[in-house]
């Protein structure tokens, strides 16, 4: 298909999910409750943390930033996939579309990077618990957390830049169900050699680095785990970190299968995406909250709370 001019490109169409169209209805209601119960959900941990003072503490701090996130995610590409299911409702600007990449982008180095921070966290907490509190303070606390936001944003703000700087003209229809990079160096004129690359390399190395950093955090701590004498403690530091490993186990393997595989056009890439952006955000609340007793009551006293004022 010859390109066309990018100035004569005003809009984007996004595919979606490949479906039968018997199921548009289901589909449409299914991502409208997930949706809907991802943000109830982290909201709901947001809360219980804010106004529960036995979690003021790093982790849960954290956790509010991973929630926050979240629902930030999700609603930068679910409310788009649920669309989609509409008539025309598969439309977006090509500055809509622009936004969505940078945003998704810079929401989802943001969370690589707190992973890895979360990590540390808990390696800290369980193998150097004496020092815990003097080195993960409030300053180091905020230092941290603004780190990630911060690094989110220059990630961000590269790729948005190298991917829309290109001449768009091979149609609008982007294969996918949000605009992403993949999706829309299909569509771009000319050589995207570079931006393929780029993607690869910049991408690959944040996750492959923040990958093995978690990795090596969690063989420290699961080897001071199994030196603990009491049955009782190993179970609850071993419940603690089994919830930040499924987390990031949801997360990366969606993650490499999508940009480590620069120049793909599987047919199952949307299906792949739709984990780490709607299935991973929904499930964050359910992992944290019924593997973590802390948690858990929180949310037990903040529902009694709730249902004390409506009487």
């Amino acid at each position: 298909m010859e390109c066309g001019n990018r100035s004569q490109l005003s809009h984007f169409i996004l595919v979606g999910l490949p479906y039968p169209p018997a199921l548009r209805v289901p589909l449409f209601f299914f991502f409208l409750l997930i949706y809907l119960l991802t943000l109830c959900g982290n909201l709901l941990i947001l809360l219980a943390v804010v106004l529960d003072r036995r979690l003021q503490k790093p982790m849960y701090w954290f956790l509010c930033h991973l929630s926050f996130i979240d629902m930030a995610v999700s609603s930068v590409v679910v409310p788009k996939v649920v669309a989609t299911f509409l008539p025309g409702g598969g439309d977006v600007s090509f500055q809509g579309c622009a936004a969505q990449l940078f945003f998704f982008h810079f929401l989802g180095c943001t969370e690589c990077f707190l992973y890895t921070v979360m990590a540390y966290d808990r390696f800290l907490a369980i193998c150097k618990p004496l020092r815990y509190g003097v080195i993960m303070n409030r300053t180091a606390c905020l230092c941290l957390a603004a780190g990630t936001w911060l690094g989110g944003s220059i990630h961000s703000t590269i790729q948005t830049f190298l991917t829309f700087h290109l001449t768009y003209g091979r149609g609008t229809r982007v294969g996918y169900i949000f605009c992403d990079i993949p999706a829309m160096l299909k569509l771009a004129c000319g050589d995207t050699a570079f931006n393929e690359q780029v993607t690869f390399v910049d991408i690959g190395f944040l996750a492959i680095t923040c990958f093995l950093l978690i990795l090596t955090s969690y063989v420290y701590i699961i080897s001071a785990i199994l030196r603990i004498r009491s049955a009782e403690g190993r179970r609850r530091a071993f419940s603690t970190c089994a919830a930040h490993v499924t987390v990031v186990v949801t997360y990366y393997v969606p993650l490499v299968f999508i940009y480590l595989r620069p120049g793909s056009q599987h047919p199952l890439d949307s299906v792949v995406a739709v984990f780490y952006t709607t299935v991973t955000p929904f499930l964050n609340p359910l992992i944290y909250t019924l593997r973590n007793q802390e948690m858990k009551s929180a949310l037990t006293k903040l529902a009694g709370k709730q249902e004390a004022a409506r009487t």
